[in-house]
């Protein structure tokens, strides 16, 4: 751990210790008097994460990281007019050569959101409602496996450019934008373990836009969604990317969670366009076909437990032999909800994986709940690497079978909205092809463990 502790780090610490006698103290819009046009907020999240039989190829077999997340935002309203901040502070430590520390993790000191935004009243006619926003923001779009800021990662997406919110009076919505995703720096690990500020940089080299609409009770009390998202990157004088020139559109069904009802979702998307075989420049491009397929079947118990049980199946498509590139890209999505855990974990994601799963939720009252998960993982093609471990067997001769993943997850407010404590604990027991595939860590069965407290105020 680097000698000189940062503010961060010591006000989360300090915060936590003090926590019982500090269940009082005011929030930060308590402490500037709660004006009606001014809102002040924050949250500070320390975790210590534990990896031992790591999955991923190149990595060092067992790993650690102590990731501290600080934000601060803030929001001025004048009218219809609104102009805010939000200021991202990501730190990890214990890193070293052969971890796999990432600019997930580390963000130090970033404006991550710097906006001005505006009501545009009812532009639809009477009983609708639209909003502009311009500058730096975060996003969360539709189910959020296209484009999200995932609240597991130490780190977050902020995007740059404009979105504009339209809602008709029949409840139909849509979101559209146009947008500079912004690329996270320092990215070499020199800087990365130093956590070394560096400000984040958008251009045009890289944008994405587009728009999901949705249309509440389109089936029953089932809410329908379309979706379609064009990323397009070219390579810059410091930065050599693959070209990538992807469409993405999908359709989702969902039905939410209901005490005493059956709750279902299922969601299809198709990419296609153009992506370069390599980094290099003369590399040929290849013409795109993936997908995802996302199911889920639930059922919400009557009663104060607030238990649901869900079977649950995702097939993403990998890369195959024909002359299509069949390796779904997930573009800006989220993997916790679906997959797994992000930091040092960060295995399974949406790529090149067939998985059936059950899973068990509980929230008997506000102040804690828990989930745990059983999948079984297979390869959606032999030849390409599964999923986000980057374990390959281009010949596809170490079979289909990856392995079966446990989880669970329980999250309890030591002070209601103040202090909330969460572990995360997960088990990976690898089959045939992360034993046998040629590239595939000789580290046993995969085991992960978190510990987080999270301080509001």
């Amino acid at each position: 751990m680097n000698a000189r502790m940062p503010v961060s780090l010591l006000a989360s610490c300090l915060a936590m210790g003090a926590a019982p006698a500090l269940a009082d103290t005011p929030t930060l819009q308590a402490a500037i008097g709660d004006p009606d046009h001014f809102t002040l907020s924050g949250n500070v999240r320390a975790r210590y994460e534990w990896l031992d039989g790591q999955a991923r190829a190149g990595l060092n077999q067992s790993d650690e990281q102590f990731a501290v997340r600080t934000i601060v935002a803030a929001e001025y309203t004048a009218g219809r007019f609104r102009i805010g901040g939000e200021l991202y502070d990501s730190r990890a430590y214990l890193g070293k050569a052969g971890s796999s520390i990432s600019t997930s993790d580390v963000n130090a000191l970033e404006l991550v959101q710097a906006y001005v935004g505006a009501d545009l009243g009812a532009p639809l006619g009477p009983g609708s409602k639209g909003s502009l926003q311009l500058g730096r923001f975060t996003l969360n779009l539709g189910s959020r496996r296209l484009v999200a800021s995932d609240d597991y990662r130490n780190a977050t997406s902020g995007y740059t450019g404009l979105r504009l919110d339209l809602k008709g009076r029949d409840g139909t919505a849509g979101t559209f934008v146009y947008t500079l995703p912004q690329v996270r720096l320092p990215d070499d690990l020199p800087s990365l373990l130093d956590n070394d500020v560096h400000w984040d940089k958008e251009s045009f080299d890289l944008r994405l836009w587009g728009g999901v609409l949705a249309k509440p009770k389109a089936l029953g009390k089932a809410t329908a969604e379309l979706s379609f998202f064009r990323l397009q990157e070219r390579d810059s004088p410091s930065r050599p990317t693959r070209n990538r020139d992807l469409r993405t559109v999908a359709v989702r069904v969902i039905r939410d969670p209901e005490a005493g009802k059956v709750d279902f979702e299922i969601e299809g998307a198709y990419q296609f366009g153009k992506v370069r075989a390599s980094l290099a420049a003369n590399a040929p491009l290849l013409d795109v076909g993936a997908g995802f397929v996302h199911a889920d079947l639930g059922y919400s118990f009557p009663g104060k437990a607030g238990l649901r049980l869900s079977l649950e199946y995702d097939y993403v498509s990998g890369d195959g032999r024909g002359a299509k590139y069949r390796r779904f890209d997930t573009l800006f999505g989220m993997r916790r909800a679906d997959f797994g855990p992000a930091g040092i974990y960060s295995t399974i994601g949406r790529a090149n994986i067939s998985t059936p799963g059950i899973r068990a939720e509980i929230a008997p009252s506000k102040r804690w709940d828990a989930f745990a998960s059983y999948r079984a993982m297979w390869l959606a093609s032999r030849s390409d690497a599964f999923s986000t471990t980057g374990v390959r067997d281009p010949a596809g001769a170490s079979g289909s079978f990856a392995g079966h993943q446990v989880e669970g997850r329980v999250r309890y407010w030591l002070v209601p909205r103040f202090l909330r404590a969460e572990v995360n604990a997960l088990w990976l027991a690898k089959g045939r092809f992360l034993q046998v595939a040629p590239n595939a860590p000789p580290t046993g069965d995969t085991r992960y463990l978190s510990t987080a407290l999270t301080v509001s105020f």
